[in-house]
């Protein structure tokens, strides 16, 4: 009886841990994605560029978040606290996100791989921003 106690507990052990996803999240993007439905994903950013069966999962490609940020030109401070010499131009940044969703049978999202992003200083990079719900500092 103690036998089959142990291997119906040990069967319930690898039972749970093929239903849970896979990794740790490393950003904002996976944290708030992970583990989640594809279809409130699709639904709020818009449907996938393409998909391809790998095994028993689908991979999804998806692009989207298309902005346009003007950045002001940075100039130094002068001793008596006036606008001084130009350290970076003005410019304007043309922003999007690139990701790919892996997503099991049964349409939870297993990892998010962010492929294409805008990195920032001191900030989070516009996926981030974007897909995570991360503030702008």
């Amino acid at each position: 009886m103690n036998l089959r106690l142990m291997t119906a507990a040990g069967l319930a052990l690898v039972i749970a841990g093929c239903t849970t996803t896979t990794g740790v999240a490393r950003n904002a993007v996976e944290k708030r994605w992970l583990g989640q439905s594809a279809g409130p994903f699709f639904a709020e950013f818009g449907p996938p560029m393409s998909d391809v069966e790998s095994g028993s999962d689908t991979v999804y490609s998806w692009k989207g978040g298309y902005k346009t940020r003007k950045v002001p030109a940075e100039y130094r401070k002068t001793a008596d606290g006036k606008r001084g010499e130009r350290i970076s131009a003005a410019r304007t940044e043309y922003l999007s996100c690139s990701v790919q969703l892996t997503v099991s049978p049964d349409y939870v999202i297993r990892s998010i791989r962010v492929i294409g992003d805008r990195k920032r200083e001191g900030g989070p990079s516009w996926c981030e921003e974007f897909l995570g719900g991360a503030k702008a500092e």
